[in-house]
C-alpha cells in the first residue's frame, strides 16, 4: 500500500468515526463520485463502475459495453492515470453530500422507532404557530394544536413532551411532539412509579382534558400490590411530581375493573353512585345518584361525566333519585299518537298516527266529556245529599211565602203559592197539617200525627227547611 492510499484510508476512517457513519457507506459514496467524475472525461465509456479495495485503497475504473437488452457485451479496465482537479472537487462534493444524507438517515432511524415515547427538550423559539424544542442533535416541533391551552413556554426552559410523529424530509427528520396527549400522563407515571415500569401495575385507560383534569384507571397483576396506592405514593409524593410537570393539572387515579358497572362507579369519583343500569344494545349506562350528589357527579360544566365516559367507553346518563321517580311515575300514562291538521274545509281535525278517520275539535271535546269521571254526572236516583227526589222529607220542604199571614189561627197552613218538596206542588186550597200532601206525580205523603205548624219568625227562615217542626 502506498503512502497516499494509506493516508486516504486513514482520513476516510476518521470521517466515519466523527460522523458515526460506517466506512463501507463512505467507500460506496466515493465510488459513485468517481464514476460521475470519470464520465465527464473525454472518451469515457457510457457505462462504467468503480471498485475500491478497502484493504489497500486501490481504485479501479472499468468500462462496459451493453447490448440493446442491457447485457454486458465487453468490459475493460479504463482507469485514468490522474482524475485531475475537477475529478477531485467532484468527489469531495459527492462525499460531503453523502455524509449529510447518512447523518439525516441516522437521526431519522434514532427517532423513528420512538413514537409514543417521552423526550426532554429546551425551548428555543416560540410563536403563534409552533414552539421549537432542542433535543440535542435534532429539533422537535410543538404545534399550537398540541399545546395545552393557556400554557406559556419561556425561552431556555426544560420541557417534557410526547412524540406523536416522526416525518422524513429532505432537510432531515421532523419530530412532532405534544403536551396535550393522554400518553404523556402515562409516560410520566412510568418515570415516577417503578411498579409501572416493571409491569406489576398497568395503566388500562386514560382520559384527559389538557390543563384541567385527567382520569386514569390502573390495574395490579400482583394481588399484594395496591395499584392506586402505588401510583399515588407516600403522602401523594409520586402523583405530585406528575402534577408539577403538568403545571397543576388535577389527576384522579381509580381502580380498573372488568365489570363495566364497577368501572363506571369508580370513574365517577369523588361522587358516590347508588346504582348503575347498563343497556348493552345502545351502549348507555344510566347512573343513579342521590339528589345532593348530582352536581358532584356531573362536575363543572359536565367535566366529570365526560371524562368518565371517555375512560369507560360507555355513554353515561346521570340522574338523581327524584328525577328517576318522576320519570317512572309518568311511564303509566297513555298518550294519543297523532297530530292536528287542517282539512279541506279549513277546520282543524285530529289525524291519528295509525290512520283512520279524522276527528274534529267538537267531536274530540265531546269524546273527552263522555269519558269524564262518573262522579261529575247527575242522576235521578242519587243520594238525598246530591240529588233531588220527588218525595222529599217534610224537613226539606220550603215555602215561597213564609210571612206571618200564611199561618191561620186554627193551625192551618194557608198558601196561594208553591210548596216545594223536591218537585213543585202548586195548590190553591189550604193545606191542613193533618191531611196528606199530594205531590205533582199523584203520590201522597201522610204527615206525622203530632205534627204541628209553628208560627214562623225571622229566625226560622234560613233556607225554608226549618219552617215546620216535627
Amino acid at each position: 500500500m502506498s503512502k497516499t492510499n494509506f493516508e486516504f484510508l486513514d482520513a476516510l476512517s476518521q470521517i466515519a468515526r466523527d460522523k458515526g457513519i460506517s466506512p463501507e457507506t463512505l467507500l460506496d459514496a466515493l465510488a459513485n463520485a468517481l464514476v460521475a467524475a470519470y464520465k465527464r472525461r473525454p472518451g469515457a465509456a457510457e457505462e462504467a463502475f468503480v471498485t475500491i479495495d478497502p484493504e489497500s485503497g486501490e481504485i479501479r475504473v472499468y468500462g462496459q459495453e451493453l447490448d440493446e437488452e442491457g447485457n454486458v457485451v465487453s468490459e475493460w479496465d479504463d482507469t485514468p492515470e490522474d482524475f485531475g482537479r475537477i475529478a477531485a472537487q467532484t468527489a469531495k462534493q459527492v462525499i460531503l453530500q453523502r455524509i449529510r444524507e447518512a447523518e439525516r438517515d441516522l437521526k431519522y432511524e434514532e427517532y423513528a422507532g420512538r413514537e409514543g415515547d417521552i423526550v426532554t427538550g429546551i425551548v428555543q423559539q416560540t410563536d403563534n404557530r409552533y414552539t421549537l424544542l432542542d433535543l440535542g442533535k435534532v429539533e422537535a416541533l410543538l404545534p399550537q394544536a398540541e399545546q395545552v391551552p393557556y400554557e406559556r413556554y419561556e425561552h431556555g426552559a426544560r420541557l417534557k413532551a410526547y412524540i406523536v410523529e416522526v416525518r422524513k424530509t429532505t432537510k432531515g427528520p421532523q419530530i412532532v411532539v405534544s403536551r396535550s396527549h393522554p400518553g404523556l400522563v402515562k409516560r410520566l407515571f412510568e418515570l415516577e412509579v417503578p411498579e409501572i415500569s416493571s409491569g406489576v401495575v398497568e395503566i388500562k385507560a386514560a382520559a384527559r382534558e389538557p390543563g384541567h383534569r385527567t382520569k386514569i384507571a390502573v390495574w395490579s397483576n400482583d394481588p399484594n400490590v395496591d395499584p392506586v396506592g402505588a401510583c399515588v405514593g407516600a403522602r401523594g409524593s409520586r402523583v405530585r411530581m406528575v402534577t408539577n410537570e403538568l403545571r397543576g393539572e388535577r389527576i384522579d387515579v381509580v381502580p380498573f375493573s372488568d365489570d363495566p358497572a364497577e368501572l363506571i362507579q369508580a370513574a365517577l369519583q369523588p361522587a358516590r353512585v347508588r346504582e348503575v343500569r347498563l343497556d348493552e344494545e345502545t351502549g348507555t349506562a344510566t347512573v343513579i345518584v342521590s339528589d345532593y350528589q348530582l352536581s358532584l357527579a356531573i362536575g363543572k360544566e359536565g367535566q366529570n361525566a365526560r371524562l368518565a365516559a371517555r375512560l369507560t367507553g360507555w355513554r353515561v346518563d346521570i340522574k338523581s333519585e327524584t328525577q328517576l321517580q318522576e320519570e317512572e311515575a309518568g311511564y303509566g300514562e297513555e298518550w294519543a299518537e297523532g297530530e292536528w291538521v287542517q282539512n279541506d274545509a279549513g277546520e282543524m281535525v285530529w289525524q291519528p298516527a295509525e290512520g283512520g278517520e279524522a276527528v274534529s275539535a267538537a267531536e274530540w271535546s265531546r269524546a273527552q266529556s263522555d269519558s269524564a269521571s262518573p262522579d261529575t254526572a247527575s242522576t235521578d236516583s242519587a243520594s238525598p245529599d246530591s240529588a233531588s227526589t220527588d218525595s222529599a222529607s217534610p224537613d226539606s220542604a220550603s215555602t215561597e211565602s213564609a210571612g206571618p199571614d200564611a199561618v191561620g189561627a186554627d193551625g192551618t197552613l194557608e198558601t196561594g203559592g208553591t210548596l216545594e218538596t223536591g218537585d213543585a206542588v202548586e195548590t190553591g186550597d189550604a193545606v191542613e197539617t193533618g191531611d196528606a200532601v199530594e205531590t205533582g206525580d199523584g203520590a201522597s205523603r201522610e204527615p206525622p200525627a203530632e205534627a204541628a205548624v209553628a208560627a214562623p219568625d225571622s229566625s226560622d227562615q234560613a233556607g225554608g227547611s226549618e219552617g215546620t217542626e216535627a
